[in-house]
């Protein structure tokens, strides 16, 4: 179902959108996204909540990344509210935005992960400063503390949008488009589906099990057997 309050014929009815809607190959779009995260450092986080199906977000510092950069990790305290969301609606959203206006927004699902050896692996000095040390030898701050766990968005689709050209170029642009009604030509605006994410991971997987073949080939080839060298 759609929504429509407006008839504009053959032309576009979202010519921002038309005038800066770019597709380049699917690599340079999500490495340019991942980029940009990484820039951000801090997200919104947003959740549905269980008792009442509103939507509510909080920021997030993002802790890691993993799926070649594109599923997003972040500490979580296991007894918050967000935790309580994602138990009963997985679905998610993380958007990012800069002082200049640049934003990228990712939907996904998460997994609230509490195995030790994940949480050890991202774990950070600084979260004893938010659970606090409760006294009792177990609620600590430390990477043992069971309050700990990692929040793992697996992404589905993107959609984002950095800047085309300097910035003095983008305000005459905006300038024009105020003077003559054109919409000016700002923003690197791009959309990742689904269907490209996964082709994404894909590939990605691919080139690695390509090289770790041609490597193991490579040193069987050598004399490098299972049992060392020579074998």
């Amino acid at each position: 179902m759609s929504f429509s309050n407006a008839d504009t014929g053959d032309k576009p009815a979202d010519p921002y959108k038309e005038k800066n809607l770019t597709s380049p190959d699917l690599k340079t779009k999500v490495e340019d996204l991942v980029k940009f995260m990484e820039s951000c450092k801090f997200g919104m986080m947003t959740t549905r909540i269980e008792s009442s199906g509103l939507l509510t977000s909080r920021c997030m510092a993002l802790a890691a990344k993993e799926g070649n950069g594109i599923d997003l990790i972040f500490h979580t305290n296991t007894e918050s509210g967000k935790t309580n969301d994602l138990k009963s609606d997985p679905k998610i959203n993380i958007a990012f935005l800069n002082p200049t206006g640049e934003w990228a927004s990712i939907s996904g699902e998460a997994d609230i992960i509490t195995d030790r050896p994940m949480v050890r692996k991202y774990y950070s000095p600084t979260l004893k400063a938010w659970l606090g040390d409760l006294d009792d030898g177990i609620h600590d701050g430390g990477p043992e503390d069971p309050r700990i766990g990692c929040i793992k968005v697996t992404a589905k689709t993107a959609t984002y949008a950095i800047a085309d050209g300097s910035m003095l170029g983008r305000g005459a642009e905006i300038v024009k488009g105020t003077i003559t009604g054109s919409s000016p030509k700002v923003n690197k605006l791009r959309e990742i589906t689904e269907e490209e994410l996964a082709q994404y991971i894909l590939a990605v997987v691919t080139a690695w099990w390509i090289t770790f073949t041609l490597i193991l080939t490579l040193l069987l080839a050598i004399g490098f057997g299972p049992l060392g060298v020579g074998a």
